[in-house]
């Protein structure tokens, strides 16, 4: 594979001195673009409680923190947070869970990447604060399921990004632990998460973020996802 481009998030990544076998991946912003399915929910509720509809880009950077963020998110731009929040978000849920996979696609270099990676012998797993019906709804969709040992959503455990609790049970689902895994994410929630939980992490400089990839306080950015395996060697001091 050609070198990939790489910028510094730090002076120097942390290198893991032990072998790693589990890599933990963000869904939304680093493995695909959900941001269409996602504007398209929220602005079914927005229309019904009659509040203008949000542009893709808008709702893009609302993205990462779970949908009742997202939802109270998409209320404050638009005028306010209602008294029934609570029922709006259950409202963007059933949703959502309709249309999460009329739009989302995949990132270049994804389906190529997450096959060398399983051909190699990782164990891989999902990590995102999407809900778990709706985030089994978009792997079986885009066939990303059969690459998972594990998927934990927003709604597997009683806490979620960017408290460590979710990295840590997720890698307890696969029977792993921080020495043995590395995480790839694309925004602040996924970075102080991994840190939070012992793991170097690799920030994707593209999805869905409000601060540059470079000051995410990430291991290593990558441009693309395919450059994961580079960023897996220098990590594991394998270059």
């Amino acid at each position: 594979m050609k070198d990939a481009p790489y910028l510094k998030a730090r002076p120097a990544p942390n290198v893991l001195s032990s072998p790693v076998d589990t890599l933990v991946f963000d869904l939304d912003g680093t493995l695909i673009d959900s941001a269409p399915d996602l504007a398209n929910a929220l602005n079914q509720v927005l229309g019904a409680a009659g509040r203008p509809s949000l542009t893709v880009e808008q709702v893009a950077s609302m993205v990462g923190d779970g949908i009742a963020v997202l939802v109270e998110r998409g209320f404050t731009a638009t005028g306010g947070v209602p008294d029934d929040l609570p029922v709006a978000v259950e409202r963007f849920r059933a949703a959502y869970t309709h249309v999460a996979s009329d739009r989302t696609i995949m990132y270049p270099g994804v389906l190529d990447t997450l096959t060398l990676l399983r051909n190699d012998g990782y164990r891989m797993a999902v990590c995102t604060n999407k809900p778990i019906a709706a985030t089994n709804i978009v792997l079986r969709a885009l066939d990303l399921k059969q690459f998972f040992d594990a998927v934990a959503g927003g709604d597997t455990f009683p806490t979620r990004k960017p408290d460590p609790g979710h990295v840590t049970g997720t890698l307890n689902m696969l029977g792993s632990s921080p020495e043995q895994s590395i995480m790839v994410g694309d925004s602040t929630t996924d970075v102080d998460a991994a840190k939070g939980a012992g793991l170097p992490v690799v920030a994707v400089s593209y999805g869905y973020r409000r601060a540059p990839a470079d000051q995410l306080g990430a291991d290593l950015v990558i441009d693309t996802f395919d450059a994961v395996p580079d960023a897996i060697a220098r990590l594991t001091s394998r270059t």
